[in-house]
């Protein structure tokens, strides 16, 4: 979760669940905010094991965004307390690991656990946001969660960059260029 936004770290969750997932698993962009964190409460609750992995602004910087994504998510794997016999990682690429895995893409409307890690994944970055929009006041990482939104980028343009966003993100980018010559 967080490929497109201007900041924050990209986070990747990894969900066991049971024989009997929670009703209402579906992709977690289609949620309301309320829906999708009383889900992820019981994900947490009731899956047989679920982890958390992430790769940082500098991490996203370094690697780019796909690799960044690719790492996060084999971080939440290894960190699962029961290790998987099969993956299913949502989209049409796979990290490079040593774990039996298939890519399915859109999974997180087909498969009830690449719904359940991708419900996880999302309340917990949209979290972490909110938190950032404490540390960094006047971006409105709250409202958009670093997503490029005309708010975000005239405030990205009038406060400058912050520590949190991604330098290599065409906006952030291109105004650190402009700073540079001016």
């Amino acid at each position: 979760v967080g490929r497109g936004p201007l900041a924050g770290d990209v986070v990747a969750a990894a969900v066991i669940l049971g024989d009997s997932p929670p009703a209402g698993l579906t992709d977690s962009k289609a949620l309301s905010p309320r829906q999708r964190e009383r889900l992820a409460e019981t994900i947490r609750s009731e899956a047989v094991a679920w982890s958390l992995g992430r790769a940082t602004v500098a991490e996203i910087d370094e690697l780019n965004i796909l690799q960044a994504s690719l790492l996060a998510m084999r971080r939440a794997v290894e960190a699962l307390s029961v290790q998987p016999s099969l993956v299913l990682v949502d989209g049409n690429h796979l990290p490079r690991w040593s774990y039996e895995a298939r890519a399915v893409i859109k999974g997180d409307l087909s498969e009830p656990a690449i719904s359940a890690a991708s419900i996880v994944a999302k309340v917990t970055r949209d979290s972490e946001m909110v938190i950032l929009d404490d540390l960094y006041p006047g971006y409105g990482f709250a409202a958009h969660k670093g997503y490029p939104t005309k708010a975000h980028l005239a405030a990205l343009a009038s406060l400058g960059v912050s520590p949190v966003h991604r330098q290599s993100f065409g906006p952030v980018k291109r105004l650190l260029a402009r700073l540079e010559v001016g």
